[in-house]
């Protein structure tokens, strides 16, 4: 099993249990409609509510990675993302928080307001961002993701898509490893949705587990996503059973972390497949 970590006081035992990641997301065209841009009360709200809910992190990102996304200024992604950040710490939250940023301008802003490690969909193809995850000594989500969030969904093709995102992501560890980045701080992330059609994603669920072999957490992130829309025929609002399955289906294939928008729910969802999975004793 990976190296365990610890971030503000907790301790993170990987292949214990499944972690639940919270997402907030401080855009004005999020996707799934929870945008919070601008937002500040309600973002923070949302933030203490995952706390009650279970979430054991918080994801804030402020900037689109829907698809057809385009890039919004450095300026203005900070201004999203720095002040929520800035109040949950003076507010003494407990959760540690990944800025979900591949601009190491905005993440290196971010760790100095408190958040704890970076979750970058480009897998530090920026050579800037490598060597600040390695000053920083933070923990990284390296994701794969075919083209850019603008062009993604074009034309996504693969020869093997399992294996095509093993040796991406075998090479990115190389890459975090020769910039000083230990493996114990890496978590990979398949990247459901970028740059996947429908049968992709599903087989990455299928075949979650030969990801194990790359030695880091695997993170995991369907919510609410196109292709559970496409299975199912549903709008966003209406994707939470899809949802579910897809979330208890990663965890029986190895998933680590799973990142979602309807925390209460899929922390349920997360423990009874764990019980499932990794076996339950009755408490007290």
């Amino acid at each position: 099993m990976p190296t365990p970590w610890l971030l503000r006081g907790r301790e993170y035992r990987w292949g214990k249990r499944t972690f639940v990641m919270g997402i907030l997301n401080a855009t004005p065209d999020s996707f799934s409609g929870d945008g919070l841009a601008g937002r500040l009360e309600e973002a923070v709200r949302r933030a203490w509510q995952f706390v009650e809910e279970g979430a054991d992190f918080l994801d804030i990102g402020g900037e689109s990675s829907r698809p057809g996304a385009e890039p919004v200024p450095l300026e203005e992604e900070q201004q999203r993302v720095l002040p929520i950040i800035e109040r949950l710490r003076a507010e003494g939250y407990p959760l540690p928080i990944s800025i979900d940023t591949y601009h190491p301008e905005t993440a290196e802003a971010a760790l100095e307001a408190g958040a704890d490690w970076v979750n970058d969909i480009t897998a530090l193809r920026d050579e800037r961002m490598a060597r600040l995850v390695a000053r920083w000594e933070v923990p990284v989500v390296l994701m794969h993701m075919q083209g850019t969030p603008r062009t993604m969904q074009q034309n996504p093709t693969y020869r093997d898509v399992v294996e095509d995102i093993k040796t991406f992501l075998e090479e990115r560890i190389a890459f975090a490893e020769a910039q000083g980045i230990p493996r114990s701080r890496i978590v990979v992330d398949p990247g459901i949705g970028f740059g996947k059609r429908v049968e992709h994603n599903l087989e990455l669920i299928r075949r979650l587990e030969e990801f194990r072999g790359l030695g880091c957490p695997i993170l995991i992130g369907p919510s609410r996503k196109s292709f559970i829309g496409k299975v199912l025929d549903l709008p966003v609002e209406e994707r939470l059973e899809g949802t579910a399955a897809a979330v208890a289906l990663s965890i029986a294939h190895g998933a680590d972390i799973v990142r979602v928008h309807d925390v209460k729910a899929m922390v349920r969802v997360a423990r009874m497949a764990d019980a499932i999975v990794r076996g339950w004793e009755e408490e007290g």
